[in-house]
Formats: structure tokens, sequence, C-alpha cells
């Protein structure tokens, strides 16, 4: 705007003959503030969102300035602002009688908003919930909501869950998005909360499958004839049944939804949270008040969403409230930091979710973290968001959103990687077969806890093994097909659930626990699965069983049991690795670095050179993140090091990061560089770069730091 501005200005005072010709320009521009121009492209396929979400309650509404908010968004640096227009309740006068109005709203504000960031080139997504309705509508139309098997409805003050079968979903909603469409000049679409309803998430509460009639009639005929099940078990076949059944029908509906968008234009963007008929996947970092912390959140979800889906933009949100309970109460400023610098350094823009308007907002300590994020990536954007992995390894993640053990055991895995800087990407596990091309670039899949995988994913990782593709399973990988388990690592299972307490390992091979080579016995704490390792080509680590507990003076008694807590099986040039143990979840959960070792000293077995693309003297604690990037605008590309500086987090809290002097990197880089240089300053960084490898240092790391290695 300020570039056409003086363009303009030029104009008037060089050429004022020309006044004519003047105003003909500005009425064309002005067209144009209307909304962003259209392109054969679509808008966000540019993937330099800025995002700022304004979650309004009701009463903001009141006092919702379209100026102030609009002058906030430049401040911000933000180009994208996500804001509420229906479903729950419209912040606009709707005229549908089954959507309730915010009484709080003011007729002009959301029009108003959309025009004056359209004429400041800010895209505008109109946020719609259709997971809950008024109390009015519910008295009237009781058979939408949702009702749990022992016949209660999920309730939150006066808003009632809804069924996604029932005509609200089926139709009203599509009638709401209609009107907003044909009302307003919008760029995007977010759903929120989308899909099935299981759980009151605002009370931290399970309900259980919805048996409202609606859906028993549509999983009937799905079916053929089939009862819709009351309970969630995952060895029930009718479960998985209706697993499949939940997939098909938020399938169907989001493609109906995508043809009416795209119907009414292709430069609508749809965004939610799964990747059918969807233009951005949404992904949330968000605090669960679960201990450990997760300092790599915003990694975590952008490592498995952008190689699962490698066609979709992806936007991860920045959460700030601290929980559901806890909402005007913002994450620490270094929280907020890291995540944001971890969504620049795997590629995609930047999220920030807050609770209301900008203006008297009740806990500011993030917003000037947030500006200074924001007009840094708004100055070097030609350098994000255009990426390709350098990663030879493949975390494979059990869902889109890990919880519960699986989740820990698949945390700790990753922990290990990133602390020993070695380049890896994740994808997920429903993925693999959807992947399997692009699998075949990885020399080493690992498997944290990876289950109930269908025949053909169990296929994929079959064929990758006997192409020489390595693997590493952990805990109970598989433990559903005993098929597999046997045909990939030689194993049968004795048994699955073992209570590893009191028992040991031994280290015994020096030759391939180097890092163990001061310790005889490792103590175990969670699971420690015996397996009969007979199809196997060879064994390690002797479990030794629980001996005596009690005062020093009757310890002892760790003697072996016959089983041991790895096993190989070659493959070829390929070699599979089954640990039957929670070794993730050990170092997740307890943090002592001889679980690590283990992992650590298998994957130089079986990838001597595994550690070889970034080489450095960092800390545990700086995240470093190497990517090949291509350049968003006037060409060129290269290599670039992102690093992330984490010594601040404690595990309970983020404080402000340690600076960290004198790195020194040493690099796969297979050109010789025509300019290395730093981005927090611009200035060249001297480098050597000699037979496929360049080293550099970087002299002090704050909080940030992007090494630029150009072609």
């Amino acid at each position: 705007m300020g570039v056409v501005c003086r363009f303009f200005s030029g104009i008037i005072y060089y050429r004022r003959r020309y006044a004519v010709l003047l105003g003909l320009l500005m009425a064309v521009f002005y067209g144009h503030t209307q909304k962003p121009a259209v392109s054969a492209v679509p808008w966000w396929k540019q993937n330099n969102l800025r995002v700022i979400q304004t979650n309004l309650p009701d009463y903001e509404a009141a006092d919702l300035d379209a100026d102030s908010l609009v002058k906030d968004l430049q401040d911000f640096s933000a180009n994208v602002l996500l804001i509420n227009a229906g479903g729950i309740m419209a912040f606009y006068p709707t005229k549908l009688d089954f959507q309730y109005t915010n009484p709080y709203m003011k007729p002009h504000t959301l029009g108003d908003i959309i025009r004056k960031c359209h004429g400041l080139g800010i895209h505008v997504i109109v946020r719609f919930d259709f997971s809950r309705v008024q109390e009015s509508i519910f008295k009237a139309h009781p058979d939408w909501c949702y009702i749990s098997p022992k016949g209660e409805r999920i309730i939150n003050s006066d808003m009632y869950a809804v069924s996604i079968n029932g005509p609200y979903v089926q139709d009203r909603a599509f009638r709401i998005m209609q009107e907003v469409m044909d009302d307003y000049p919008i760029d995007g679409i977010f759903l929120n909360m989308p899909g099935y309803q299981v759980n009151n998430s605002y009370a931290g509460k399970y309900e259980g499958i919805d048996q409202n009639e609606y859906d028993k009639k549509r999983f009937f005929e799905y079916s053929k004839g089939k009862a819709l099940p009351v309970t969630e078990d995952k060895d029930d076949p009718l479960y998985q049944e209706y697993v499949r059944f939940k997939a098909a029908t938020v399938e169907e509906w989001s493609k109906r939804l995508f043809d009416m968008v795209k119907k009414k234009s292709d430069q609508i963007a749809i965004c939610t949270y799964s990747d059918k008929y969807v233009d951005i996947i949404r992904q949330e970092s968000q605090n669960m008040l679960t201990l450990p912390y997760w300092p790599y959140m915003a990694s975590d979800n952008l490592n498995n969403a952008t190689h699962s889906y490698p066609h979709h933009i992806i936007s991860n949100a920045s959460i700030q409230q601290l929980s559901f309970q806890s909402r005007y109460n913002a994450i620490e400023p270094e929280e907020a930091s890291i995540r944001l610098y971890e969504n620049i350094a795997n590629g995609s823009g930047l999220d920030i979710s807050l609770m209301g308007d900008l203006r008297g907002y009740e806990d500011e300590r993030n917003f000037d973290v947030i500006k200074k994020i924001y007009s840094f990536h708004k100055e070097h954007e030609a350098y994000f968001g255009h990426y390709r992995s350098v990663a030879e390894i493949a975390v494979v993640a059990p869902g889109p959103w890990p919880a519960g053990s699986s989740m820990q055991e698949y945390r700790g895995i990753l922990a290990m990687l990133k602390e020993a800087h070695i380049p890896f990407d994740v994808i997920e596990d429903a993925q693999l077969a959807a992947r399997a091309d692009d699998l075949t670039k990885y020399r080493l899949l690992i498997l944290p806890e990876i289950t109930y995988l269908d025949s053909s994913c169990v296929a994929v990782l079959k064929r990758l093994s006997a192409g020489g593709t390595n693997l590493i399973a952990t805990n109970t990988t598989l433990f559903d097909n005993p098929v597999a388990l046997a045909d990939l690592f030689g194993a049968t299972i004795i048994k699955k659930d073992n209570d590893g307490s009191g028992n040991y390992l031994r280290p015994d091979n020096k030759v391939l626990f180097k890092r163990l080579d001061k310790q005889k016995m490792i103590s175990w704490n969670f699971n420690l699965g015996l397996d009969d390792f007979k199809g196997a080509d060879s064994v390690y680590l002797p479990i030794l069983s629980k001996g005596r507990p009690g005062p020093p003076e009757i310890i002892g008694g760790h003697e072996p049991t016959g089983y041991y807590a790895m096993g190989m099986k070659r493959h070829g040039s390929a070699k599979a690795v089954l640990l039957p143990v929670n070794i993730g979840k050990e170092y997740y959960m307890r943090g002592y670095e001889q679980y690590k070792n283990i992992l650590l000293d298998v994957i130089d077995d079986i990838l001597p050179d595994a550690g070889q693309w970034v080489q450095t003297n960092a800390p545990a604690r700086v995240e470093t993140i190497l990517q090949e990037y291509g350049r968003n605008t006037l060409g060129g590309d290269g290599l670039i090091l992102h690093l992330i500086n984490l010594t601040g987090f404690s595990g309970v809290t983020y404080f402000k990061p340690l600076p960290v002097a004198d790195l020194v990197f040493r690099i796969k880089c297979d050109f010789k560089p025509r300019a290395v240089f730093s981005l927090s300053d611009g200035q060249a960084v001297p480098f050597l770069w000699k037979e496929g490898m360049i080293e550099f240092s970087c002299r002090t790391l704050e909080s940030y730091e992007g090494i630029v290695i150009n072609k």
C-alpha cells in the first residue's frame, strides 16, 4: 500500500498535467482494494501466511472497531485475519432462523473489517463452528443434537453439541456458509471442531459414541444392517468398521463443502484440521497441562503434517491460552517465541490464535515477541515456505495427534534425534501407503509403538525392507499382526505387556553399544515386552530378572531370563531391528541418557553416517533444522540452517534462553556456496567448503538464527 501511495504522490508532483489519468488509475486501484487482486495461483499457495485469529467472545463484538483492528494487524505485520462469522452464533445480521444471532453484534462491523482489510492487502478467513447450537434451537430441534450411550447431552452453558449426521450439519450448515459467501467477499472459510463428537472438550470429559437416531440410521445403511457400536474398542471389528464409517461420512461432507465453495470462487480457501478437500490444514500448538511440557510441539506438528500431506499448505497456530479453563492467561513469551520460530524452520507461515480483539487484551506479554517475529518473517519471507527435506530418516507417527502411551513413546524417540542433531522427517502411520513412492528415499524408518496398520501400509513396509530400507520398531509395534511381525523382525510375542520395573538390560556387546562402555546394567521402569526372536539373525540386550528388592544387604539376584530386549533380522542389505520395550517412554518420562544412547548406538550400527548431515558442538538444547530451500521470489536456492535456542526450557518452565557462543558447524553440502550469510543481521558468514562439506561458525545464538547457504 505504501509503495502504491508513494508512486501516486510522485505522479502528482512530477506530472500534474496527467491528473485525469491519475484519477482513472486511482479508480482502478480503489476497485482492487475491495478484495486482494485475483491471481491464477490461489493466494495461499505462496505459503507466506502471517495469520492472527481473533477468537471473539460474544460480548467483544459490542466494542469491536474495524479501524483499530486493521491498524493492529498492520502493526503486527499480519497478512491474514481469521475472525468469527457464524455457526454457534452469527457475528453478522443473518436472515436464517436456525442460526442464533450474537446479541452484541453490530450489523456493519464484519463488512467494514473485510473491506478495510482488503484495502491493505490483508486476506480475511471467516470462522464457522457447527459443533453446537444455542438452547433455543436445541429445544426446537432436539433430534439435531448429540446423545450419549447413557442418554445424556454434551452441554456448555446454553450450547448443545450437535450430531454430524443430523439435519443441522448436513443441511443448515451449508445454508449458513452460503449466506456469508453471498453477502461478503471473504477469502477463506475456517471450520472449528469439525467431525464426530465424543468428548466435552471444554469440560475435559469423555461422553462416548453419539447414539443420535440419524447416526444409527446412517451407520445401519453403511454397514448393511449393523447396529451402531456403543464403546470404543480397537480390537472390535465393529468399532473398526465404525472408524471407517466416520472417515467416509466426514469425507463426503467435506466434498460437498468443497464443491459449493469452489463453485463460488476458487480463490476462497478452505481451512480446517483434516486433509481431504481442504486447502490449508490447520494444526495447533496448545498447552494441554500434561508434564513434561513438549518444547518441540510446533516442529512435531509441522514435520508430521508437511511430510504426510506434502501437497497442502500447513498453518500451525500457537494457541495463546493456557487451557480451556484459563483462556485469559497466555503462555510464556519464550514458549511463543519457540513455537513461531519452529513454524518458520519447518516451512509453515506464522499463526497466532488469541482470545478476543488485540485491544484491551488481558495478557499482552507475548505481543512484543509476536510483533518481532512476524516482522522478521515479513522481511525475509523469500527464504521461507518452499523447503525440501534433507533427511534420510523418517519417524512414523502414531496418528496426526498422538496421545497416551504411544505419544510418550513417539515423543521420546523424537527428543533423542533432536538432541543428537540428526535430521528426520515424520510421516503419519495412516499415510504410509499414500506416500509409498516417496518413502524409498529414506534409508531408515523408525516405528515407535505403531499398531493397527492396514494391509496396504504393512505391504509398503515389506517392500521398503526388501528394497534396502532399514527399520527400527519399538514396544508393541505390529503386535496385532503377528505374521508381519515375524516376517519383518523374526519375532513372536510371548508377553506383550510386562512390567519392567526392577528388571535390567545388559549391554554386553560393546562393539555395538559404544556409548554404554562404562555400564554393565541398565535399569528399566516401563513396559519390557518378552519376545521369542527365533526368526531373527542376532539378539542383543539380555533381560535380567527383577532380583531381590530390599535393604542393601540382601539385594542382587539379577540373572539372565533367556529373553532379549533387541533382535535384528537381515533383509538383503537392510536390517530390521525390534526393541519390544518402552525405550522412548523411558527417555520422555525419566530423561536418563542411557536410554537415548541405546537407540543412537543402534542407529550408528545401521547408518554409520547418520550423524554426518549436521556435525556441531551445539548443546542438545539447540534445535537444528536443515532444509533445502527455493526462493519464494527473485529466484535462487540452496540450504538454510535454522537454529532455535531452547536452553531456557526447564521441563516445566520457559525461561529466557541463555546466549550460546562459538557454535561450530560442519554440514553436508554438495555444491560450492556462492555466499553464506546470517538472516538475523544480514552479515556474511566466513566458511570453508571442501569435498562436499561446509564448515562455518555462529558467534552468538540468542533466540534464533538462520544461516543461508546460497548456490
